[in-house]
């Protein structure tokens, strides 16, 4: 978790920052993934995100792999809430340590995310800076209602996309001078599961959703406090990802600790009611249950030796 200046960390400073703007008319403002801001009878979702030198590019990452995850964590929130990825904006602080070649590579690596996503690179803007992107991607809801943080309730199944923990896997591996080159793809090139987002969305059945760049426990967690409910996950149900049981045996990490609390993946999390299980399969989403909604304002693991509290992830 990044702290912010002063006694706050960044989402109680959030929480503050946000008593001080007027409240947002649009459809969905603060507090989700993106904002679906309504246009001339058009619904656009709109996402801004930031990545920087010093936390985001782990030594062995490349300029171009830094510039693809500036957009891919851009457009993920755009697929959390069913989007479809249209423009890209970046604004590039840009320290003395980096020449031409450096921010050319960056450029091309955020362009390449954007060409796999559908989207265009459409401006931005460059300053001297100390090292950072930040991204602001457009894209379209095409009619469909968006998926939020809110609206879980109590009785929902509660499933993921995809594996979990192979950013971290990568990230330890890279650490460590290991040879796992599917974790470090997982953690340097990450897919933002697009496709998958609008197919959710155009179910209906979904009743919140996130992604999961902050990590499992971190997304379950918000959508547990958005939802005024609690979340039951079972340990034994989690999608072990690429490397990750090798990863620990080599390091020492915790597999349980790179499955919940690293983050820097972009599956999606979400809910939704037991009995439209067969409307998801019929959706073509690949998904893995792994838990329940609670009555509870937690988020707990479940395992054989014990149930225990999730706590906020510090990627």
């Amino acid at each position: 978790m990044s702290m912010c200046p002063g006694d706050f960390d960044e989402r109680a400073l959030i929480k503050r920052a946000l008593n001080v703007i007027r409240p947002c008319p649009f459809p969905v403002g603060p507090g989700d993934d993106s904002a679906v801001v309504e246009v001339d009878g058009a619904f656009l979702v709109i996402a801004s995100d930031s990545v920087t030198l010093e936390r985001h590019k782990p030594e062995g990452m490349t300029f171009e792999q830094f510039g693809w995850m500036s957009a891919a964590v851009n457009f993920s929130d755009i697929a959390s809430m069913g989007g479809r990825p249209a423009a890209l904006t970046l604004s590039l602080g840009i320290p003395d340590s980096l020449g031409a070649q450096e921010v050319c590579d960056i450029m091309s690596g955020a362009d390449q995310c954007a060409e796999f996503c559908g989207a265009y690179i459409a401006g931005g803007d460059t300053k001297p800076g100390s090292g950072f992107v930040c991204g602001t991607a457009i894209g379209s809801m095409e009619g469909r209602k968006p998926m939020t943080r809110r609206g879980a309730v109590p009785g929902d199944l509660v499933a993921v996309t995809g594996p979990l923990g192979s950013p971290a896997a990568g990230y330890h591996a890279m650490m460590n001078g290991l040879i796992f080159p599917d974790a470090v793809d997982a953690l340097c090139i990450p897919v933002p599961r697009i496709r998958e987002g609008i197919a959710l969305a155009s179910s209906g059945i979904v009743t919140s959703c996130i992604d999961l760049s902050d990590g499992l426990a971190t997304a379950a967690l918000t959508i547990c406090e958005s939802s005024h409910a609690g979340m039951d996950l079972m340990l034994e149900f989690l999608p072990k990802g690429a490397d990750v049981e090798d990863v620990s045996e080599e390091t020492g990490v915790s597999e349980i600790d790179m499955m919940l609390n690293f983050g820097g993946e972009y599956e999606l999390l979400f809910t939704f009611g037991k009995e439209d299980i067969g409307s998801l399969y019929d959706s073509g989403v690949n998904f893995t249950i792994i838990g329940t909604v609670t009555s509870g304002r937690e988020a707990r693991l479940v395992a054989d030796d014990g149930v225990r509290r999730l706590e906020y992830g510090r990627y």
